[in-house]
């Protein structure tokens, strides 16, 4: 009897498209050229960020978006790799590594979903799987940097945005907003599971307000990545019970095991 071969997690694949999404913002999909494992919400993926070996190193980035035979990635331009993957064209070809670290465990029913900034791009996948189910707090520092707002906006029971200059939504920082609403919240909506991915103060802010009111929160962190798989120890936190990888145990953690 034959099987079917495994399938890499390493593969080559061919962009066709790399758009502008805001000023700082691109979406980058993608074409394998070969078979794929199928990615969960929250999982990432190591790119190559040039058509050439500069920069050397992969980077690390969260799955946007599994659609029929594409990948897609919403990314922030930010620094020398990110700038490199900006400039690439339809029909380049480049090197791909994942789906890699782990998934958001499946809400159980309505959750809460904070975002900070491109953070949207590590929950939309949930949002996407999870139609209908999440109330979704959103922040960004102004509105420019609401990427995808009225595409999550359709996912969601409910949205609510905010950003510190207060040129979208309410004026301040979403946790701000988030603690406000809490207490709010029909029925036992008080006592959803939250899932956040965003700036590390944010994630700090909603691991704190989960603990005082005995939410369960998972959070996906960010960290610099040089490998992604578990083998070069860049990318270590510190939880309850030791260092950790967030390439390899996480990039998702239960919020009350990080150490902040």
């Amino acid at each position: 009897m034959s099987s079917a071969a495994p399938v890499s997690r390493s593969f080559r694949a061919e962009i066709v498209e790399n758009s502008s999404r805001g000023n700082s913002f691109k979406l980058l999909a993608v074409t394998p050229l070969t078979g794929t494992i199928s990615p969960e919400p929250g999982q990432f993926y190591m790119l190559q960020a040039a058509d050439s070996y500069d920069p050397l190193l992969k980077r690390p980035f969260s799955i946007f978006e599994s659609a029929g035979e594409q990948l897609k990635f919403l990314y922030r331009i930010r620094g020398k790799g990110t700038l490199s993957l900006s400039r690439l064209k339809e029909g380049a070809r480049i090197t791909i590594i994942g789906p890699l670290g782990n998934s958001y465990p499946d809400p159980q029913g309505d959750f809460i979903a904070v975002a900070g900034g491109v953070g949207i791009a590590s929950l939309f996948p949930l949002l996407s799987k999870h139609a209908g189910k999440a109330h979704l707090f959103y922040g960004a520092r102004n509105s420019d940097e609401l990427v995808f707002a009225t595409e999550s906006g359709t996912l969601v029971k409910g949205i609510s945005i905010a950003t510190d200059d207060g040129s979208a939504g309410e004026k301040g920082f979403i946790t701000e907003h988030l603690r406000h609403c809490l207490g709010a919240l029909p029925g036992p909506a008080h006592r959803l599971p939250v899932y956040a991915c965003g700036p590390t103060p944010m994630l700090k802010a909603v691991a704190q307000m989960a603990h005082e009111r005995g939410l369960s929160c998972y959070v996906s962190l960010e960290e610099h990545m040089a490998c992604g798989i578990g083998a070069c120890l860049g990318c270590m936190v510190k939880t309850v019970s030791g260092q950790k990888r967030v390439c390899k145990e996480g990039p998702v953690f239960e919020a009350g095991d990080v150490v902040w």
